[in-house]
């Protein structure tokens, strides 16, 4: 778990940071490179302990030695660590790091004093100690941190510590999420959620980038203007990260379980395939790429993917239940009497069942299914709980429509 703190480092301060980066960023990118050039036919690549020994002789040899040895050996740290996590299933295969973006470096043998009731610092190798602002209260016990500069030029440092336990009130409820585009969340028992829009922000943005394509490559404009590109991006996306982060915090506090489909996010933004056109060779039929696009940029601008990253790291922390269920057919089967049909759905808000008559709005409908699949799954008392605790009883709670809206009553 780490605590995230906005930096300020004075003028003099900055070029050294930078140096860190661009540091880190090399030794980073030098040991994928090693590691991608591996051959079944070639031998093994080199591992942390040799990888080490080739850094310490480069330091001797090569500009290397002008920074910081500390930072250089967090990167390969680093590298071996994301090389793991890929060796086990949990993340994706590491990848190159640009100038601009990933900036960061590690601090090992943390040293943190604190100035003020707002202010502290934190000690950077070979520049000694960067204030940064005290926006919450300092974990105990850490004894690593991450100095990241983000793409609007900010510097923060980020606290890694020990994650602590959050004290949960028991409340006996169960709920489903839909997740959508046009409307974000929805809720098995009627909460309608967006998360914020940016529209003017958005237009700025646009005006910005074509106002950069008319200027020319290297001047101190256009420079300027990419600035500005990257500091409105980063308010849409603060926007939407607080947006995640509240709603994930109320769900795990007025829930003892939450059901969520199991969406493959990464599959479903992919680019529609070419259809080559069999009458002529070398040209191709419309795929409907541009409307496919358009819906890609609202699926990540719904942080669909973060939002259940987050919801299973706050529930880890808490004990609630987190089940996630198969997405098929969701928003075309009624909730009440269980028809599945395409026509069930007449447009992206309106369900109205052909068989039993019940209408509802589309996505609550969703939810409601949802939530319905999740009692499915939670075992019953004596078999055990897949993810934290049993189901004991079910109970039942009016829903907006004046219709039985099915919910749980999960045991403490």
């Amino acid at each position: 778990m780490s605590h995230r703190y906005r930096l300020y480092p004075s003028p003099e301060q900055v070029p050294t940071l930078v140096r860190h980066c661009s540091d880190a960023r090399f030794v980073w990118n030098l040991a994928l490179e090693q590691a991608n050039l591996y051959r079944p036919d070639r031998g093994p690549t080199p591992n942390h302990a040799e990888r080490c020994r080739q850094l310490s002789e480069a330091r001797r040899e090569t500009w290397l030695k002008e920074g910081s040895s500390s930072v250089q050996q967090g990167a390969l740290r680093d590298f071996d660590q994301a090389m793991r996590n890929w060796w086990n299933g949990t993340h994706g295969r590491p990848t190159w790091r640009k100038a601009g973006h990933q900036e960061g470096f590690v601090v090992r043998d943390l040293v943190v004093r604190k100035l003020n009731a707002e202010w502290s610092s934190v000690v950077i190798p070979k520049l000694g100690p960067v204030k940064f602002k005290v926006s919450r209260a300092l974990p105990e016990g850490a004894k690593s941190a991450r100095v990241s500069l983000d793409g609007a030029g900010r510097w923060h440092v980020s606290i890694t510590s020990t994650p602590v336990a959050r004290e949960h009130t028991p409340t006996g409820a169960v709920v489903g999420i839909d997740r959508g585009v046009a409307t974000t969340l929805a809720t098995s028992d009627g909460q309608m959620m967006r998360i914020p829009t940016s529209s003017k922000m958005h237009a700025r943005v646009k005006y910005l980038q074509r106002t950069l394509a008319r200027q020319k490559r290297g001047s101190k404009r256009r420079a300027k203007t990419r600035q500005k590109i990257r500091t409105t991006n980063a308010r849409i996306t603060d926007r939407r990260k607080d947006w995640v982060e509240k709603q994930t915090t109320r769900l795990v506090d007025n829930y003892d379980a939450v059901v969520v489909e199991n969406l493959k996010v990464k599959n479903m933004v992919a680019r529609p395939k070419p259809k080559s056109d069999p009458a002529s060779p070398g040209e191709y039929l419309p795929n409907g790429a541009s409307a496919k696009a358009g819906l890609n940029r609202s699926i990540h601008a719904s942080c669909w993917s973060m939002f259940e990253r987050r919801l299973v790291d706050k529930a880890r922390q808490t004990g609630v239940q987190v089940l996630l269920v198969d997405p098929a057919f969701t928003s075309q089967q009624c909730s009440a009497c269980g028809h599945t049909d395409r026509e069930n759905r007449e447009s992206q808000a309106v369900f109205l069942c052909r068989s039993c008559g019940y209408s509802a709005h589309a996505d609550y409908n969703a939810a409601r299914n949802i939530v319905a699949r999740g009692l499915d799954l939670a075992p019953t008392p004596g078999q055990g709980a897949r993810r934290g605790r049993k189901t004991q009883s079910a109970r039942v709670s009016p829903d907006p429509s004046g219709r039985e809206n099915s919910s749980a009553e999960v045991a403490a």
